[in-house]
């Protein structure tokens, strides 16, 4: 009997995590140059890094000896959300963070509720904390919240909700959301996962915060990994009330966020022009991809993230025939969504090159 036998059946019943293929990786199987690959997979902002967090990260190097104090961002954090300090949580990128929420309210015997098509952190958290998942059907690709609140139990102390979500992009508009969490029980926990938040158009944005004190079982979760450039140095944040974010801190890892990521998530926060000038490209990123799948007769998910799902006969041929040309999207068969990709909005003469090698592939 191998070792791996005696894991717990929740931990063996995993399906790992699998990540956009990094451009390394594509050269090697592929034989294709480096510089010639357009990676389009996994959502990363197409401008690098903010700046000033650049800045911030080569002064930090001089002190990388030493343990990290994550003081100067939680005040940052704070003083930037007009929440206390005690109610802001760290985490090595926002999947830290969801993790660290499974693993205080959820166990065996209990339950989490998630959408059709919803991200693969979910399940994966749900699972590993021992729980039940439970699958709600999703509307027009995205979340139902009707259905989801249908498919909560006596036993479910979880709910996950991504506005905007992954992989399709759907928003639901926050008073629809408002009026969801009115229905929720005091003793169920949701999880408000708003890694995409500052790609809003300004008149879908609202001060989710604020919430915090009407609904007490509510988590915010946000990343630096997406508009602030910052994904490979993995930072994310949760805010809640201060009881439920002493007990995320009490499982969370000591110094579980590095000093260069500390120090550029800071300068990364006054970086506005930055933030601005992504949100702009994004914008006008959308539209030159959304006016090629329109040229190419196929049919998309509206998205209000940095990426767009659309329909394709075949996704998983298409995607090795585009991997063919250099050039990266994300396959969604995992997704249970084996006719579509989700390509990330990238710099105009990258969304170019893909919608060239696109109409080739087709």
């Amino acid at each position: 009997m191998s070792i791996a036998n005696q894991a717990p059946a929740n931990i063996r019943a995993i399906s790992p995590y699998i990540p956009g293929k990094p451009i390394t990786e594509l050269a090697r199987e592929m034989g294709i140059p480096v510089e010639s690959i357009v990676k389009l997979a996994s959502n990363e902002n197409p401008l690098g890094m903010s700046p000033k967090a650049r800045v911030a990260v080569e002064a930090a190097l001089a002190g990388i000896e030493r343990y990290p104090d994550n003081f100067d961002l939680t005040q940052k954090l704070a003083d930037h959300l007009g929440v206390a300090m005690d109610s802001v949580v760290l985490g090595n990128g926002s999947n830290d963070v969801l993790d660290l929420a499974a693993r205080v309210f959820l166990a065996p015997g209990r339950s989490a509720v998630f959408s059709q098509h919803a991200f693969a952190v979910y399940p994966l958290a749900t699972m590993s904390a021992g729980a039940e998942c439970i699958v709600a059907p999703a509307k027009h690709y995205g979340h139902d919240l009707a259905a989801i609140r249908a498919a909560m139990r006596p036993d479910t102390r979880v709910v996950w909700i991504a506005n905007p979500t992954n992989p399709t992009g759907n928003f639901v508009p926050h008073p629809e959301v408002k009026a969801f969490l009115q229905t929720v029980p005091a003793d169920v926990v949701v999880v408000l996962d708003e890694a995409y938040n500052e790609y809003l158009a300004p008149a879908e944005r609202s001060d989710t915060l604020a919430w915090l004190n009407e609904f007490p079982n509510l988590i915010v979760t946000r990343t630096f990994s997406k508009v602030y450039g910052l994904a490979g140095l993995r930072v994310g944040y949760a805010v809640a009330q201060p009881e439920v974010a002493d007990l995320m801190n009490r499982v969370r890892q000591p110094f579980n966020v590095n000093n260069l990521a500390l120090a550029a998530a800071v300068a990364a926060l006054d970086d506005h022009v930055f933030v601005a000038e992504s949100y702009d490209l994004n914008r006008r990123g959308m539209e030159q991809l959304v006016a090629g799948f329109k040229r190419l007769g196929l049919e998309h998910i509206p998205s209000h993230g940095n990426f767009v799902t659309f329909a394709i006969a075949d996704g998983a041929a298409i995607n090795q025939k585009l991997l063919q040309q250099g050039v990266i999207v994300r396959p969604l068969g995992g997704y249970g969504l084996p006719n579509h990709l989700r390509v990330t909005i990238g710099r105009e003469t990258e969304n170019a090159r893909f919608l060239a090698a696109l109409e080739k592939a087709l």
